[in-house]
């Protein structure tokens, strides 16, 4: 019987205030003629949602493990049917995505909506303010039920999709702040057998970790009579950098930030990549490197070489969001959060509960606004999240006699050798992720809502920082600015970053390190900063 081998987390493809009645700029509230779709055309609840058909143009971004086009996946042809609503569906690959929505943006051939949009917030102000994106703030208030609930339960989600003029303009993803594995995505695991045959706890201390995996390296784990362990493997320095530097008190704010939070010391904005702390954790890590403790090409590893070496149980660690779904291996459990040498115990890889502001807009050519605004709601409703990652029971999913759900064994173990995208993609649409709902734990039965991810969040979350910032908002003026400044200051903490921990540059250069980030502007990309985060705070 084929096993799955691979199963997409929510975050696959993302790459993160009140509700206002009142108008900001002149941004319209809805597309169309003045007179009224719902008075015309719409029943104001129940279904079908419109009383004659109604055909509606979306654009969709096709990542590469959904569906290739949506238009023939049995979660529209059903929904059409409830609904009366026809959704002509555009599929555009994620790859390109960003590219031809701004061609449509600017020559103005674009639909009706954006799904799975994946819009950052510099263009949902840019286009909300041209009205191109429609002002959504009355919408919510008188037909979305759903999403007008999820925003007063979760102010920090309103906060952070509301937009600098005070409106929304777009509808997001949310992970379920409960649903803490979901919130953490990749992981960092450990395979217990090895703990187990050397006679190690798990560790709890940066100390503990470092002799784990000299342990690992050095006494044979395994038990082939090689040295083939590799005790930790990473893609990308980035990752294990962010997964560790909570130790050191760094990253105070969540993962959504990974170059800024706060400075307990003053209560000011702080610049990680400049600060004392960040040099130790570098330090750290190139320690690890210097030692043969992490992959040495962990500057240079694909995806697929990563996941290959992985499936021949060969890491000591790893961070991923599975291995398991991602390389059919057992016995690896979560690692908690690690206390560091001035005695901090932050997890600070944690994500937003706001995963995606701008997962799906609406634009003013849309000449029903109010019946795609509940069309749309309906899928945050309890029952609409079921069919959206369940599917449709006695095809998709049955349920268990505790009213729990899980998918058939034509999913999970199909007979004809597909992988678990492959026989679930003709019946919903979520695999690839960026899609506007809510992912809660009972309906959510990706990577992260395995049973040993669960059980790893349990581990650390209670580390989580008190405060976890979504993606702040800024004017096209900032924007503009930030993301000059953005484009250089990163480059040089990714270069800096490789460069330090593979030895390439010494310590010795850490003065001259800091002050190049103030000859790049840093100055004025904090005063930015500080502006946003003022305003996210006001909302």
């Amino acid at each position: 019987m084929k096993r799955r081998k691979w199963m997409a987390g929510p975050m696959a493809f993302v790459l993160t205030g009140t509700l206002i009645a009142g108008c900001g700029d002149d941004a319209p509230a809805g597309g169309g003629s003045k007179e009224s779709a719902a008075e015309i055309n719409m029943n104001t609840s129940g279904m079908p949602i419109t009383k004659q058909p109604v055909t509606l143009k979306m654009v969709a971004g096709k990542a590469p493990t959904t569906a290739p086009d949506w238009n023939n996946v049995m979660i529209w042809q059903e929904y059409e049917k409830m609904t009366n609503i026809h959704v002509d569906w555009e599929m555009i690959p994620t790859s390109s995505l960003t590219e031809k929505r701004n061609i449509m943006l600017a020559g103005g051939d674009y639909p009706d909506a954006f799904f799975t949009a994946s819009i950052p917030n510099a263009d949902l102000i840019k286009y909300g303010k041209q009205g191109v994106f429609i002002r959504l703030n009355d919408l919510i208030d008188k037909y979305a039920p759903n999403i007008k609930k999820l925003l007063d339960q979760y102010p920090d989600v309103r906060k952070g999709l509301t937009m600098p003029d005070g409106n929304i303009y777009s509808l997001p993803m949310i992970l379920d702040p409960n649903f803490t594995s979901v919130l953490a995505g990749g992981k960092m695991w450990i395979r217990k057998e090895w703990l187990d045959k050397l006679g190690l706890s798990e560790p709890q201390t940066t100390d503990d970790f470092y002799n784990m995996l000299k342990a690992f390296k050095e006494k044979d784990p395994n038990g082939n009579g090689q040295a083939d362990e590799i005790p930790h493997a990473s893609m990308g320095i980035a990752g294990l950098i962010n997964n560790l530097k909570g130790a050191w008190g760094l990253g105070n704010r969540g993962g959504k930030h990974p170059n800024v939070d706060v400075d307990p010391e003053n209560g000011k904005l702080r610049f990680i990549p400049a600060s004392p702390r960040y040099k130790e954790v570098l330090q750290y890590v190139h320690k690890l490197y210097e030692e043969g403790l992490i992959n040495q090409d962990i500057f240079t590893l694909e995806t697929n070489q990563f996941l290959a070496k992985g499936a021949q149980g060969i890491y000591g660690t790893m961070i991923t969001t599975s291995p398991y779904t991602l390389m059919n291996q057992k016995g690896y459990i979560g690692q908690s959060a690690l206390t560091g040498p001035h005695g901090d115990k932050i997890y600070s890889a944690v994500g937003s509960p706001l995963a995606s502001a701008g997962a799906f807009v609406i634009t003013d050519k849309n000449k029903h606004p109010e019946a795609t605004m509940r069309w749309i709601d309906y899928l945050y409703s309890d029952e609409g999240s079921k069919m959206f990652f369940m599917g449709f029971k006695g095809q998709s999913y049955e349920e268990l006699p505790n009213g729990e759900v899980k998918y058939t064994d034509e999913i999970t173990n199909n007979p004809k050798g597909l992988t678990f995208e492959q026989a679930l993609v003709k019946y919903v649409v979520w695999p690839g992720g960026g899609y506007p709902n809510i992912v809660r734990q009972k309906y959510f039965k990706g990577a992260e809502g395995l049973p040993e991810s669960v059980e790893a969040a349990e581990k650390f979350s209670k580390f989580f920082p008190k405060e976890i910032w979504p993606s702040f908002s800024y004017t096209p003026e900032e924007s503009e600015r930030i993301a000059a400044l953005e484009a250089d200051i990163n480059s040089y903490v990714n270069e800096m970053q490789a460069k330090f921990v593979s030895g390439k540059a010494s310590f010795d250069e850490w003065d001259q390190y800091v002050a190049t980030f103030k000859k790049m502007g840093l100055d004025e990309y904090m005063k930015i900063y500080t502006d946003a985060y003022n305003r996210y705070k006001q909302h």
